[in-house]
This record gives C-alpha cells, structure tokens and sequence, in this order.
C-alpha cells in the first residue's frame, strides 16, 4: 500500500483502515443482533418451562399414630391437584382404599377422592375453592371402592395433619 495521498487527499492507508473498521462494525452488529435474538429466546423458553413448573402453594405433613412423618401433600395451583408422596411403608390390603379427606372447623369431612393402590406418588384433582375452609387432611382405610360421596369417613384416620398455606 502506498501511504501517498490519492487525488482527493487521503492516503490509501486511511482509505483501507476505515473500510477494514465498517466492516468490523457490520460484522459485530450482527453479532450483537444475533446475541440479542438467542437471548430473546432463551427468556421466553425460561417463562415456558416456569409456567409449566409446579408452584407448590399449599403443604401438609401426615404424620401416623406414633407421630411420624406418613404422607406429603403438596397442592399445584396451576395443575388445580394435589400430589401425595408416602412417607413410610404402609401399603393398604388388596380390599382397601385410602381416602383422602379434607377437614374444616366448621363443616363435616369432605372426600377429596381416592388414592390409587400401589402408586408411590398419586394425584387427586383438587380446585382452590375445594381447599379454601380446609385446615388439616386426614386419609382413611376404607372398604375397597371407598365412602360414598356425602357420608364421612367409616373408618378412623390413618394419618392426618394441617393443611398449610405457603406465604408467596
């Protein structure tokens, strides 16, 4: 490259430089641009995956006889169910159900439903205002098919403990 200045007074040198740096500037731009874009979409997969995450609102802790800890309740707002997870080793006869009931100062337990024989995690569908005057969970064994609906509990509670709600 010649470092004489051309007709207009600029030397090629300067010429090549500024044509050499528009073209880094175009090039990182694009990057940025493109940066800009993956980030866009990594936000809006982010906000998918925490819709689709269970936002556990509610708790109770069943605890057996003896006061051990026997059943995990946890209620899924978003998925309007609740999700038990046992905690110990009872396992209800092949003629047995357990019933899940949710217990309020004011009224007569409500059956919530009924668990599902031989699953480690089952899930019975609640809605918020079924939950709403709800203080504490207790699970009944009952005959197999359960309690009809409207009649409480045969049985005596397995297990049973508060129903507690998560401050957000």
């Amino acid at each position: 490259m010649s470092t004489n200045p051309s007709s207009t007074g600029v030397s090629t040198t300067w010429r090549a430089a500024t044509y050499f740096l528009l073209v880094v500037m175009a090039i990182a731009g694009a990057a940025g641009a493109s940066m800009y874009e993956q980030f866009v979409a990594q936000v809006h997969d982010l906000q998918q995956k925490l819709q689709k995450t269970a936002q556990l609102q509610s708790v109770a802790v069943l605890l057996d006889d003896k006061g051990a800890p026997a059943m995990l309740v946890t209620w899924n707002a978003g998925a309007e169910s609740l999700q038990l997870q046992r905690l110990n080793a009872v396992v209800e006869g092949r003629e047995d159900t357990l019933q899940l009931w949710a217990l309020s100062a004011t009224g007569s337990p409500r059956s919530l439903g009924i668990l599902q024989r031989g699953i480690v995690t089952p899930q019975v569908k609640a809605s918020e205002q079924a939950l709403t005057q709800v203080e504490r969970l207790a699970i009944s064994v009952e005959a197999k098919g359960g309690v009809a609906e409207g009649r409480g509990p045969s049985l005596p509670y397995l297990f049973n403990g508060a129903w507690v709600r998560k401050a957000l």
